[in-house]
Parts: structure tokens; sequence; C-alpha cells
């Protein structure tokens, strides 16, 4: 779940279209023509969905299917079946397509007729799981006003999903055996498709977003590594198959932040679609606020140089106002004002609109002035304007990576332009030449590292940053000690990654692959430093899109001597983003040998990742260094 596309999901009302475009030919347990030519009676819930991932009837047609309708949507109806069998393997639910409206409700005791099918949200080439479905001919109501199904309860006294194990077999799941509910969380969700399933006291364990909302059973009871705050930790090999999480579907859900409650029951059918399970509640719950406040750090102490990271999440001039007060709060208050941030997702003058404008200036201005306002001082920028189009994020804005500084505490920015160029081609108007932008170390006045340029992004033609942001590169002093910063914002996370709960386990991880890319020029170029300056003062900063155990962020530390702040807090402290419930180190800060050595602090301010209410959905940073006397 935590690796879900965020470009959208599939919604339970679906158009028929929509149903034709995403039609999957799957393996058949018997002859196709064998089951169209003889359509089963006397089948029930559990023979359409079978103890597998794909049902056994597949393409089958099925004759009056017995069971209770549970819920109805735009579209159809789940049913289950209230004579569960003692196979804990097999679902009793099942969803029925009936492309409009149907005229059963809720508390109808009927029996469908149609073809079995499994309808693969994402369309046949995605990597999400397969729904079982009938695809109903005919809907015959047997009677009205039938009792419910006892829904089975997740957690203490009931069942319990397993506390690690995603998938306890490897490959395409939807190819392999019998479940094993028992060891696999991925089979345990789907033994339970379709069907109806209570949650007590749940806890959220991530804030709301898109509708949907993650959440652990019984506040928590029995789950893996939580947060000091309330929410739950991604560790290696635990992905947290006991989350569930809530879909407003069929019912409103409230706004959540993490730590906040629904006391009580609360019941609805378990569904999937788009590489997650959801449950969806029936009626709307109530909710018991946490009260979890947003933290703040404090202010650096004479001698102390603070460096600060902050996530602008697609700040433009259009933006409401109230986002560039929330944004500066998180700076001045939340960070304490540090003597250097380095932003990224500042989108240009026109945000969206794909004209061709890359300049910022409008946008920075507005955030320098929300900065003031909130009490802050007066900040100056520094960045490189990206060409257009080539940077990635989304289109026309330009996304790009910066520094705000502050010039009142002994912090000065160098400013080193890059030289006109007669032998390089002209760029387009307004567009920078990255043959020109390109930062690399030189060896200054007394054997320190400096830059070529500064700003200056770093090894802009690599392949490793075809549509990507490029890292920029810094030179600043502090009280005349010369340190060299790079800001960073790596590639994300996106649908070219596998879903956790897919059909493909372990799943694939691409992104990571061009991430680990990224790391590699990076540290090449901090060893560029060392080498020009033996004792050179280097800060790396920014999204790197990955935790501090992965492959990316060890790679970028290996053989430079850079530490990773957060890998050095205590755990539960140890997350800066929390996706799908899952709460993860995915920005970071990292000194060199020089600055390591220095007494210094370092903080994740959580008051962005864990509310709904948010101007952006990852915590800034801080680290304060002592460098008073030598």
């Amino acid at each position: 779940m935590a690796f879900a596309a965020a470009a959208g999901r599939l919604r339970t009302a679906r158009t028929l279209a929509s149903v034709v475009a995403a039609a999957l030919a799957v393996p058949l347990a018997v002859p196709p023509a064998a089951l169209a030519a003889a359509p089963l009676t006397g089948r029930h819930i559990r023979d359409v969905q079978g103890a597998a991932h794909l049902s056994p009837l597949n393409g089958a047609t099925v004759v009056n299917v017995p069971g209770v309708v549970t819920a109805v949507t735009g579209n159809g109806f789940w049913m289950q079946d209230p004579h569960p069998d003692r196979n804990d393997a097999t679902s009793e639910g099942v969803f029925v397509f009936t492309r409009t409206r149907p005229s059963a409700v809720a508390r109808d005791a009927v029996r469908v007729s149609g073809k079995v099918s499994e309808f693969r949200p994402g369309g046949a080439s995605s990597a999400g799981l397969a729904r079982t479905e009938i695809d109903a001919t005919s809907t015959a109501v047997a009677g009205h006003g039938a009792a419910l199904p006892a829904p089975v309860v997740l957690g203490p006294g009931g069942r319990r999903p397993p506390s690690a194990v995603v998938s306890a077999r490897s490959g395409d799941v939807e190819k392999g055996g019998a479940l094993d509910p028992k060891h696999s969380g991925l089979d345990f969700y789907e033994s339970l498709e379709g069907m109806r399933v209570r949650i007590g006291d749940a806890v959220a364990v991530g804030p709301s977003s898109d509708g949907q909302v993650p959440v652990l059973p019984a506040n928590g009871a029995g789950a893996g590594t939580r947060t000091g705050r309330g929410g739950i930790l991604l560790r290696d090999g635990d992905a947290n198959p006991e989350r569930i999480v809530l879909d407003d579907a069929l019912a409103p859900l409230p706004g959540m932040n993490v730590g906040d409650r629904l006391p009580g029951a609360n019941d609805g059918v378990l569904d999937y679609s788009y590489g997650d399970f959801t449950l969806l509640l029936t009626s709307t719950p109530r909710r018991a606020g946490g009260g979890l406040p947003q933290e703040v750090a404090r202010p650096q102490r004479p001698g102390e140089l603070a460096v600060g990271t902050a996530g602008l999440a697609g700040l433009n001039p259009d933006s409401p106002p109230q986002r560039f007060r929330d944004l500066a709060g998180d700076i001045v208050q939340g960070l304490g004002s540090p003597d250097l941030v380095a932003v990224s997702g500042l989108q240009d003058n026109n945000g969206p609109r794909d004209d061709g404008t890359v300049a910022t200036d409008q946008t920075v201005a507005q955030l320098i002035t929300a900065i003031s306002e909130a009490g802050g001082p007066a900040y100056d920028w520094r960045s490189v304007n990206p060409r257009d189009g080539a940077d990635g994020g989304g289109k026309g804005g330009n996304s790009r990576i910066g520094f705000l500084f502050r010039t009142d505490r002994g912090l000065a920015f160098v400013d080193r332009p890059a030289p006109a160029d007669p032998m390089a081609e002209d760029p387009p108007a307004g567009q920078p030449d990255p043959s020109v932008t390109a930062a690399k170390a030189v060896r200054r006045t007394g054997g320190t590292a400096g830059l070529s340029l500064s700003p200056g992004r770093i090894a802009p033609r690599d392949a490793a940053w075809s549509g990507a942001r490029k890292p920029l590169a810094g030179e600043v002093t502090w009280r005349g000690r010369r340190i060299i910063v790079v800001a960073d914002d790596w590639y994300p996370r996106s649908g070219d990654d596998q879903p956790v709960f897919g059909r493909f386990q372990p799943p694939s991880r691409p992104t990571e692959w061009r991430r680990d890319a990224q790391a590699r020029v990076v540290a090449g170029f901090v060893r560029s430093v060392q080498a020009a300056g033996g004792k050179a003062d280097v800060i790396v900063t920014g999204g790197l899109s990955d935790g501090g155990t992965s492959a990316p962020v060890r790679t970028l530390t290996t053989g430079t001597g850079l530490t990773d702040l957060p890998a050095r807090l205590p755990a539960k402290e140890r997350y800066t983003t929390v996706s799908g419930g899952n709460s993860e180190d995915l920005d970071h800060i990292l000194l060199s040998r020089s600055l390591q050595k220095r007494k210094h602090e370092f903080d994740i301010v959580h008051r962005g990742s864990e509310f709904a209410a948010r101007a952006g959905d990852h915590d800034p940073t801080v680290v304060r260094i002592d460098l008073s006397g030598k």
C-alpha cells in the first residue's frame, strides 16, 4: 500500500467502458469451451471465489448463486453467503456487477446468475491484483429484510493478519497455489475479498487523503513498531500488513490526523483497487480527536549554523494565500528560521500553465514576504532556472531546487555566476545552457575546496537526471568558514514501481535504480570536493525519496565519509513522511566528517506528514552545528 501510484485510483463505481478497457484473459482451471457450454448450478459464493487469487470458475456462467446483499453502489452490489463453510481460505463475499443501479437493496436475499470474471483495476497490464466478480445477467430477489451475515472481526478476538509478511511466495501470486492466510498478508485479505469486515476502536496511522485513511484495529494492539506520535514505522522486510485502509466510496469519512480514533465497532465490505485492499465502511464513523500537536524546533544559538530542508509541494503564485502562510510558519516557527534552507518543489511564475515560462521570482517574492509577515527575518534566494519541461514534475510547473538564506547572523552566499561562453550553442531564449551551469570543485586559497560556479548544478547532462530535478550546489561562508551545500530532490517513486499488495512478489522497484544512479553522481561530486580540499565542509540535503537503509542512500555514503543524520535518531522519530499509513524517512541531511565531528543536533520537525490539513506532505528537517571556536 505504501507504494501505490499517486496518480489516481479506481473508485468502486465504474463505467461499462472502463470494464471493457480492463477486461482480462486469465488462465482457467477447466477448458473455456466446457465452461461456456455448461452453465453451472448449485454453486455458492465460496465456489466462485475459490481458495486462490483467481477464481477456478473464471469465464464460467453460474446460475442462481445465493446470497444476502450487504452493500450497494451505482453499478452493482456486494453479497455474502449467510451459511459459510469452515475454510478461512475461501471468501464468502463477492461483488456483483450490474452496470446500472441495481434494484436489489441491502438485506435482500437474492439469487444471481451471470458470468464469473476477474476485473483488474488499471487494465490487463497492471501489476495490481484482480477482483473476482459476477457479471450479472439476472438477479432474483427471494426476500427482503434478511439478517446481514456476521462480519469478520479484525484484530484481537477475531482474525489477525500477519504482522510482517506481505507474501509468503515469490513470482506471480495469481499463478500460485492455495491461499495461506495465516502466513501471508496478501492471502489474508484476499480470503476476505467482498466480505463484511468489522474493525473496533481503530486508530489512524496516516492522515486522511483522497477519501482514504489508514488505520490499525484495536488501538494498534499487537501492531509493529510504532512511532512516538502514534504512527507505524516501515521497516526492512516489514511493510505492516496489519494496516487497513478505510475508503469513503460508500459513506463519508471524517478528516483524520495520525492518532485520531474511531471509537466502537465500524463495519464495511473489503474491496481491492489500484494496489490496495480497502475497507469500504457502510456508515460514517464517529471521530475522536487525538490532539496531535505540530512540533516546533528550538532556534539556533549564537555560534550555531542552522541548515534546514523544506518541501514546497508545487508552490506557485496561484497557490492559496494560506499555503504561503503555512509554509512560512514551517520555516519560521517550525524550524526556527534557519540560516540556510534548501527548498524543493517551487514552481515557476505561472505554475502548471505550460507557456515556456521558467522564471520564479514572483513565487519567491511571495514566499519571502509571507516569511517576513510570520515574524521571520529577511531571506534572500539563489537557484538556477531549469530548461522548460526538462526537470520533471508537473507539466508546465518547472519545479526546482533552491536556497533561501539569511545574512544577519554571519552567513554569506558566494556568488560565482556562469561566464559567457562564446563557443556554446545559444539555448532557447530565457534558458540556461547546461554546459555552463555545471558546478565543479576547485581548490581555493588555503587549500580549501570551492566551486567553479555558485550556485551551479551537478552534472546536469548526466543521463541520471533525465526528466528529473538536477541537484544544486552552492558555496557559502559562515563567519569566514567555507562550506559546500548540495540540495537534492531525487526521482520520486511512481506508478513504474509495483505495489506492495500486488500480484508480483517481491515487487519490482525500477525507480530505485534511477535514484541509485543519481546517488553515484552526487557521491562522485562529493569525492571531487574532498579531493580539492581534504577537510572540506560538505552538507548534502533534500528529498532522496528513499530510506536510510536503502541502496541509493548507502551508495551516497559509501566512500564519501558522509553521515546520514536521520539514521542516528531513535527509530520512533525516524520518519519524514507517511505513505499509505507507513511512516518512513525519505528526507535527509548528511554531513562530511569535518562537520560531523563538531557538536550538532538534528531534528525532524513533525508538522506536515501526519496531518490532513497541511501545506506539504513531508516534514521539514534542521541541523544546528556549533561552529564557535576553531
